[in-house]
């Protein structure tokens, strides 16, 4: 059968390629730099006003009564229940609605929202209303929490959202979570129903070396996951722990930005220091209405990028040291974030995981579904001055980057800062490279019992992993919970790139093409960000839960058109 590749025109190299996903090779790095949108299907969004909008900042969730839960929580549907009995209760409902991406499209006279916003899907639960994304969730290693999810869409016959399907189901990425809980694609909703799920705040095996702090939540319903989220379907969510607080004021653990303060005046000026950003591309009809191409499955790219699904917004910053967690939310789009002037940060996380010392750097690489936590010092500014996040990473298809970097006038614009004075102590301390942060768990090959190989590729126009579409009744994979093991990821493609995750478990990585990890990279991992060629070797332990899970392209087109496989921990 014959493959569907594009490869690579002599001469490509002559542009600065940046070492995108881990690979020393830039040849191994770029995607098809031609671009196959049509204006019909894929329109040129409405014209408007950069850094206008105040960044939205979502409060967090808000605990309720369990004893008002109709039925109550039923501990039998959740693994080990009793053993992590939840001490906060939350509710969410999954409501349709209008979202003010940016008032230049929710006053367009055509605009089905009439001024109030453009067409969304939302999460409630915090003091807000339904937003999107939805309230943070901020939970403490320790205290177990329960979340039930009522999905109040429309039915199919009466959405007004033109992309997507009312019916839901939530995956916290990437909790250490059971099975039933954890967003599996065939556990859905639909419209009138509810789902309840168990986190338990379990350190994986019992290590601190473990923790997650970076984490995000999204609908992953099966074949629908790009457009659910698309439609406004995701999430932040923050662990934290006693080494790292979430308050510089305590005296505790790492001191790192935060006064466990949420959400902001409305006007630009965040409650505190430490801020969950999440990018989403979006495309706009004349109408001021989301819209998406579903007949290409190479991807989706918007052109106008929306922080917290705010379009290219403003926030206004003191003069002293932020944390920024920065997400992509996907579905296709790769970033390169860097300030406008270049000045450098430090980077403390990948993929939600503390790294063991800070990394100096003037970007920070994302694919879909990718997460870094930075550092950024803004005392060296004075009152009045402006700089910007923009975006450096050439794409001009679903695919993948090109590797080239955009320069000068291309760059794209993602958000602004503007700088204030300090309006009290920074506590936070201060970064360098010395500065430990968290060691890493051992990797011990002894224990590996198996070795596994997952190959991302494209057939008969779906995207297939290890030459197989998905179906959900073939169990590919059926590692023993108490055992570890060695998975291969390698991605078959010429011209695509592939964010490859994996649920419930992190993974560490043993060789990227050949090579150790260094930098970013020497670090706990839920997604591969593979370019054309690439291949990961990582080390896996799987304990705590049984049950189905799932490995799939973090392109949520690719996933959404088959590229995804079930697999199952086993009773050791």
């Amino acid at each position: 059968m014959k493959k569907r590749r594009s490869f690579l025109k002599k001469g490509a190299l002559a542009l600065t390629v940046p070492a995108i996903f881990g690979a020393g090779n830039a040849n191994a790095q770029l995607c098809r730099a031609q671009g196959n949108r049509g204006s019909l299907t894929e329109p040129d969004s409405p014209p408007v006003r950069s850094y206008y909008e105040p960044v939205f900042l979502p409060n967090k969730l808000l605990p309720v009564d369990p004893a008002n839960l109709v039925p109550p929580a039923d501990p039998n549907r959740h693994q080990r229940f009793g053993d992590f009995q939840p001490q906060k209760y939350y509710e969410q409902h999954i409501t349709e609605g209008f979202w003010n991406y940016h008032t230049d499209l929710s006053n367009i006279p055509s605009n089905p929202g009439g001024g109030t916003g453009s067409v969304a899907w939302m999460f409630s639960g915090s003091d807000q209303g339904p937003t999107t994304p939805g309230p943070t969730l901020v939970a403490k290693y320790g205290e177990p929490v329960f979340v039930r999810r009522y999905n109040d869409l429309p039915t199919a016959e009466n959405v007004l959202m033109p992309v997507g399907y009312p019916a839901i189901t939530t995956h916290l990425h990437n909790a250490h979570t059971a099975s039933e809980s954890d967003g599996y694609p065939m556990d859905f909703a639909m419209s009138g129903q509810f789902w309840d799920h168990h986190y338990g705040m379990l350190l994986a095996r019992n290590d601190p070396r473990e923790t997650l702090s970076s984490l995000w939540y999204h609908d992953h319903m099966i074949d629908f996951t790009a457009t659910n989220v698309y439609a406004g379907l995701s999430g932040m969510a923050i662990f934290y722990d006693e080494y790292d607080t979430g308050d510089e004021n305590d005296g505790q653990g790492l001191a790192l930005p935060g006064n466990s303060q949420f959400g902001s005046d409305g006007n630009g000026n965040p409650n505190g220091y430490d801020i969950s950003l999440i990018l989403h591309d979006v495309r706009f009809d004349p109408n001021g209405t989301p819209t998406y191409n579903v007949f290409d499955t190479d991807g989706h790219l918007g052109d106008l990028i929306t922080v917290n699904r705010t379009v290219e917004p403003f926030m206004n910053v003191e003069r002293r040291r932020y944390r920024f967690r920065i997400y992509d939310g996907g579905p296709s789009r790769f970033y390169e974030i860097a300030l406008s002037d270049g000045k450098s940060f430090h980077i403390l996380t990948n993929d939600g995981n503390m790294l063991q010392n800070p990394v100096e750097a003037t970007s920070v690489i994302l694919g879909p579904a990718n997460r870094q936590d930075v550092i950024i010092d803004f005392s060296s500014y004075s009152a009045g001055d402006t700089v910007e996040f923009v975006n450096l990473m050439e794409q001009v298809n679903g695919q993948g980057p090109t590797g080239r970097r955009l320069e000068g006038p291309d760059r794209m614009k993602v958000m602004q800062f503007r700088i204030k004075e300090l309006a009290g102590t920074d506590n936070s301390m201060p970064m360098n490279e010395g500065v430990h942060l968290r060691d890493l768990p051992g990797i011990n090959l002894s224990e590996v019992v198996k070795e596994r190989e997952f190959v991302f590729d494209h057939d008969m126009g779906l995207w297939t992993v290890n030459g197989k579409f998905m179906d959900p009744t073939i169990v590919s994979a059926d590692p023993k919970q108490g055992t570890a093991e060695i998975w291969n990821f390698k991605n078959a493609g010429t011209s695509w790139a592939h964010p490859c995750h994996v649920h419930f478990e992190e993974f560490q990585v043993i060789e990227w093409n050949g090579r150790k990890p260094t930098g970013v990279l020497n670090s706990r991992k839920d997604v591969a960000t593979l370019g054309p060629n690439d291949h990961a070797k990582v080390f896996y332990r799987f304990d705590d839960f049984v049950g189905r899970f799932i490995i799939h392209c973090h392109n949520n087109v690719h996933e959404d058109n088959a590229m995804m496989l079930r697999w199952d921990i086993t009773p050791g």
